[in-house]
């Protein structure tokens, strides 16, 4: 059994805790995880800002940003649960690129959500090929809940 723990740190009431923990389950079961924990810190941009800036240097607000505990080698991790790592999502950003694309918060939301889980596995989109992978295993696991742009 996987554990997805979602945090609201946002004064604002969230709706979205049990499908993003659905769809988050679902990518961890699509990779063949088992036993694993996240967690999923909802914030606004100002907090997202600083974290950017502080550990990834670059100075402004960002939609999601994962800190997977399995890229840090000294971390002795018990063999029982894997520990993932945490993603951070802003909902102020979510809110503003779900308005630019056209579709719901909660396509955003979970979109994000299962991004930053393929980072904590491992992917990444720094080439056109790691993109295409990354991008497709989201959306396969996206469309499972009807969840579409």
């Amino acid at each position: 059994m996987n554990y997805v723990t979602i945090y609201n740190e946002t004064d604002e009431e969230f709706l979205y805790e049990d499908i993003i923990k659905e769809v988050s389950n679902k990518a961890l079961e699509t990779e063949k995880v088992e036993k694993a924990s996240c967690s999923i810190i909802i914030v606004d941009n100002s907090y997202i800002h600083k974290l950017n800036k502080e550990y990834r240097g670059i100075d402004r607000v960002t939609d999601v940003i994962s800190f997977a505990l399995e890229d840090d080698k000294s971390m002795v991790i018990p063999d029982e649960i894997r520990l993932l790592g945490d993603i951070y999502i802003s909902l102020d950003k979510a809110k503003e690129q779900a308005k630019e694309y056209g579709h719901s918060l909660e396509r955003e939301l979970c979109f994000l959500a299962v991004h930053g889980l393929y980072h904590l596995l491992g992917y990444d989109h720094e080439t056109k090929e790691e993109a295409e992978v990354m991008f497709k295993k989201q959306e396969e696991v996206l469309m499972e809940y009807g969840i579409i742009r």
